[in-house]
């Protein structure tokens, strides 16, 4: 079950609404409240950053013919300042089998980068079928990658086999600037200073507890799990970790859908790399955010970014999807799995690349405090039905683990060899962090 709250138009600020109201009505029940709007931007403010949309042709001299309809690309080309680049094609049903690569020209340095492989997942993130988000328009899309202030570009596509599935009807490379940082050249960890609304700032256990306590989900769960009365009023929650706003990163309000889309509860946290490569500093991080904030609505057709939560290298967390840090908003990160639960994902690519120490520590902090507002153990192990999807058929009930890999909802590489080898002792000390023993 889900309830949607007030869609299609803009907020200036979900600061004001997702974070301060959410914190004073942290988990309303089934039935949330729309909080009250602010005033909105000036009508003629320009939107924060852009996209290039570029076309893509059958392209000779890749092995193949001209004209190969198994073969598509975008010759060198000059183009307007940007940072992060993706593949995108008209129907999100279709399928790229094949390989995308690209090679960018640094705008300080004026070289050319290597070539550099995007991932070419499409239905490994995305909403739930039969949602309103999934009713489109949506498109197919490459993960974005993150290649830093760039002026040109190259690009090919070959697909997997020449004699088999074609590519996709309508590829283009979309180009996006993030938009300068809302105050860029002040001091601090992540490029300025950052001032309340900027940052949520941490919770102590008590504080926590009472901040769960006093919403009675945690303890409704601990007493449906048949914990003792001491127990379900003092429910195990993970201090609150320092969060990120989306006014803190930046995010311009007017380019998501107006309304939230809230489910009952968070059960299971799902933990994703963005495979946008690891080459970004953490004072770009929101810059890396912004940007895949404007891939996922403007070139995939999502309402809002994907993610609920966002962890950079350094260990800083970002609030994701708008609608409350503390409630149990519907993302669109686990294709068929978002109903119920959150997703957390990891800035960077962490196939063959290990994340980082404090990477993993906000995870296990992070997921320990939101599993913790609903009574969820991390170690333990919590069911969810499918919406649909390539592994789990709609309907059926799945036992996950309650923090569990993307992989275990679809099949799919995310969140990559070496972040998912590390969530079995993020459950065991995400546990600890909630005073479990």
């Amino acid at each position: 079950m889900y309830t949607i709250v007030s869609m299609r138009s803009f907020l200036a600020s979900s600061i004001g609404v997702a974070a301060v109201a959410a914190l004073a009505l942290p988990l309303a029940a089934t039935a949330p409240v729309a909080a009250a709007p602010t005033a909105a931007p000036p009508a003629t403010a320009e939107l924060a950053g852009s996209t290039q949309s570029l076309p893509m042709a059958p392209l000779p001299g890749l092995g193949r013919a001209a004209g190969d309809a198994s073969q598509e690309g975008l010759a060198q080309r000059e183009v307007r300042p940007f940072s992060l680049v993706g593949v995108v094609w008209d129907n999100a049903e279709d399928e790229l089998h094949g390989s995308v690569q690209v090679r960018t020209r640094a705008r300080a340095a004026g070289t050319w980068s290597a070539w550099q492989d995007l991932e070419t997942h499409n239905h490994d993130h995305g909403a739930d079928p039969g949602t309103a988000e999934a009713a489109g328009p949506l498109h197919g899309s490459t993960a974005p990658l993150w290649v830093g202030d760039s002026d040109a570009v190259e690009a090919r596509v070959r697909a997997e086999d020449a004699e088999g599935e074609p590519l996709p009807r309508g590829l283009r490379l979309d180009l996006v600037d993030p938009g300068a940082d809302p105050a860029e050249g002040e001091a601090g960890d992540s490029g300025r200073a950052l001032r309340e609304p900027d940052v949520l700032p941490a919770l102590d256990g008590a504080a926590s507890r009472a901040e769960a306590a006093g919403t009675s989900r945690a303890v409704e769960a601990g007493e449906a799990a048949g914990a003792s009365g001491a127990e379900a009023a003092r429910p195990y929650v993970g201090a609150r970790p320092r969060i990120i706003t989306r006014r803190g990163w930046g995010a311009d309000e007017r380019l998501r859908e107006r309304g939230f889309v809230y489910t009952n509860s968070v059960k299971v946290a799902f933990v994703h790399h963005t495979a946008s490569g690891n080459g970004y500093s953490c004072a770009q991080a929101p810059s890396v955010l912004r940007s895949i904030y404007r891939y996922h609505v403007k070139s995939s057709g999502w309402r809002d970014i994907g993610y609920n939560f966002a962890v950079d290298k350094c260990g800083n967390i970002y609030e994701g999807r708008a609608g409350g840090v503390t409630k149990a908003v519907m993302g669109a990160h686990t294709l068929g799995f978002n109903t119920n639960s959150t997703g957390i994902a990891v800035l960077g690519t962490y196939s063959n690349t290990s994340p980082s120490a404090a990477a993993l520590k906000a995870v296990e902090q992070l997921a320990a405090w939101k599993l913790g507002l609903y009574g969820v153990n991390p170690a333990g192990k919590s069911t969810l039905v499918s919406g649909g999807g390539n592994r789990y058929k709609k309907g059926r009930s799945v036992r996950f683990n309650a923090i569990a890999g993307h992989r275990d909802g679809f099949a799919t590489d995310c969140p990559g060899a070496r972040l998912y080898g590390r969530l079995g002792s993020a459950r065991t000390t995400a546990a600890h962090f909630q005073g479990r023993r």
